[in-house]
């Protein structure tokens, strides 16, 4: 059985582009999760800022049927 996932920005329970719920679905976690991290990294250095405009440019959004 060939279970391969896809990493996809969900419009499901997105706050901005929905890059953070898109990781929540890949990984299986809550969106939440992500978000704390994303924010976090932001008084780190703020590298999140840039790592979240990479995903949002390079992961493609999954279209809901």
């Amino acid at each position: 059985m060939n279970t391969s996932k896809k990493l996809y920005r969900t419009s499901e329970g997105k706050k901005i582009s929905g890059v953070c719920s898109g990781l929540g679905e890949y990984f299986d976690i809550d969106p939440v999760i992500p978000r704390a991290l994303f924010i976090a990294s932001l008084f780190f250095g703020g590298a999140g800022i840039i790592l979240y405009l990479v995903f949002h440019f390079m992961v493609p959004e999954k279209k809901e049927n």
